[in-house]
């Protein structure tokens, strides 16, 4: 990363974006099926590759291809058609992550450089290289719901204890009239028996 810096800086603009144009077709490249791990491309290099949970196996044709047929999802790691399936994203400038399959053309941009979403819905824009995380994003998100459901609560609460009030004030002005005509006698053994 010190590098991309260095280039940046150093040599401003133009050949700072064809290093960085350079590096991400470098590594667009790769004969990695969508959503693997490069570590295991070579797992998927095979003309016939076996579930990694040893329960069959399937011909590379059958990789991506929109149906399950491993219950862990080998055969579908760049679609959503495994429930138990992983996604890889390279995240090139930022964190390599996996999500999980249902994620993967789902209209969200989860990975931070829109690998997931492929299929030309949506455009994701590469927010990688720009310091995006999808992590901190999540975060952020996060924190942001929870402020606003603490802030709902605190609404509700305060709701609650005005309707009290308001509630409390109807019955003392209902009231008023049957204190005001007590005998002054009559209030103060009232008052002395309440203080008691």
């Amino acid at each position: 990363m010190q590098l991309w810096r260095w280039l940046c800086l150093k040599h401003r603009f133009p050949v700072c974006f064809a290093a960085v144009s350079f590096f991400l077709l470098l590594v667009s490249s790769s004969k990695s099926p969508l959503g693997i791990h490069p570590l295991d491309a070579k797992y998927f290099a095979a003309e016939v590759i076996k579930c990694k949970d040893g329960s069959k196996s399937f011909t590379r044709d059958r990789l991506n291809d929109n149906f399950c047929d491993c219950l862990d999802g080998t055969d579908e790691p760049g679609t959503s058609a495994c429930p138990a399936g992983k996604f890889y994203c390279r995240n090139v400038g930022s964190i390599p992550q996996f999500i999980f399959s249902s994620r993967v053309n789902d209209h969200f941009c989860d990975c931070c450089d829109g690998s997931d979403e492929y299929d030309g819905s949506i455009l994701c824009p590469n927010t990688c290289i720009m310091g995006g995380n999808v992590e901190y994003k999540t975060e952020e998100y996060v924190s942001t719901t929870t402020h606003l459901h603490s802030t709902k609560l605190k609404e509700m609460k305060i709701g609650i204890k005005l309707e009290d009030l308001i509630q409390t004030l109807a019955v003392v002005s209902s009231q008023r009239p049957m204190i005001n005509s007590l005998p002054e006698q009559g209030m103060e053994d009232f008052a002395s028996t309440n203080q008691a």
